[in-house]
């Protein structure tokens, strides 16, 4: 038995809660949609900066070759607008960003704050089952001088456990964002902060520039494995870093930096991923957004 198995089996036998789980996790397979059979382009909604309403935005990026879209949540628009969108464009929104998470924090050390994050952790929740999406990207916690490593990681395990049945329910999936939160600074650590909860639920939404500061994307590939359900594109040169100061690491253009892509892509076939690729940097007019789609397209041309 592995050391995952046997910590999920201690909790559960602890919580007194084994057999209820179990049927939960057996209801989860069944409700979690499948990942898409080939990879897929996307970009967040934001990056879009062109005049007009959701769904001429949802038109330029079906026009410019892009499969899917990223909302966040919440967003101001209307549920029937967003789907009306969706809907004329054939254009899928594929997921959603719970926009709460770095205000309202799960690691909070006040428990309303942390019931107040929890509530739009479900509301994004709810608006990616309406809008057919299957995850809702979350940054889990932050570590800071006022909340330490072991609060943040115990603190926002409890409130996520909560959202699990909810997850279930919703065929919606959690995917946690590897970001500079100070917070899961490495795969094996993610991996098994995702196996205690239920990686059935649970998994990483893999962001691949945000690695390159500190290591290697293609090694947390490997030990991440099978948890990644989503990849954010994004770039960062250490030069840049080096020279002009940590975050203009992201100031150069995707293939411009220190993302080795054909390595990314090798890791991603080797762990038997195909899903969906979103990009995460400065957007534009439809000129940028060309350049964009482009750009992504020589990426995902690196599998195999």
């Amino acid at each position: 038995m592995s050391d995952s198995s046997l910590t999920r089996r201690r909790f559960l036998s602890a919580t007194g809660v084994g057999v209820a789980c179990a049927a939960l996790t057996q209801r989860s397979v069944r409700a979690q949609p499948r990942r898409p059979e080939t990879n897929r382009k996307a970009v967040k909604l934001g990056m879009v900066q062109i005049e007009g309403n959701l769904r001429d935005k949802f038109a330029l990026l079906k026009k410019l070759g892009f499969d899917g879209v990223e909302l966040g949540s919440p967003n101001g628009f209307d549920t029937t607008e967003v789907l009306a969108a969706r809907d004329e464009t054939e254009l899928p929104i594929h997921g959603v960003v719970d926009s709460v998470h770095w205000g309202k924090p799960l690691s909070h050390p006040d428990p309303r704050i942390r019931a107040e994050g929890l509530e739009g952790l479900r509301r994004a929740m709810r608006d990616a089952k309406a809008y057919g999406a299957t995850t809702v990207l979350l940054v889990p916690a932050v570590v800071n001088k006022e909340v330490g490593y072991r609060e943040a990681y115990e603190r926002s395990q409890a409130e996520i456990r909560k959202v699990l049945p909810l997850a279930s329910e919703l065929g919606v999936r959690i995917a946690l964002e590897n970001v500079w939160n100070q917070f899961l600074l490495s795969p094996l650590e993610t991996a098994r902060y995702i196996d205690e909860l239920d990686p059935e639920i649970v998994g990483a939404y893999f962001d691949v520039g945000n690695v390159v500061n500190y290591g290697w994307p293609e090694q947390w590939i490997e030990v991440l494995g099978e948890r990644i359900l989503k990849v954010d594109v994004k770039e960062f040169s250490r030069k840049k870093r080096n020279d002009e100061g940590l975050w203009k690491g992201f100031g150069v253009e995707l293939h411009e930096g220190d993302c080795d892509w054909p390595a990314v892509m090798q890791a991603l076939d080797a762990v038997g991923y195909r899903g969906w690729f979103t990009a995460e940097i400065p957007g534009g007019g439809e000129e940028r957004l060309a350049r964009i789609a482009q750009d992504m397209d020589k990426i995902l041309a690196y599998a195999k």
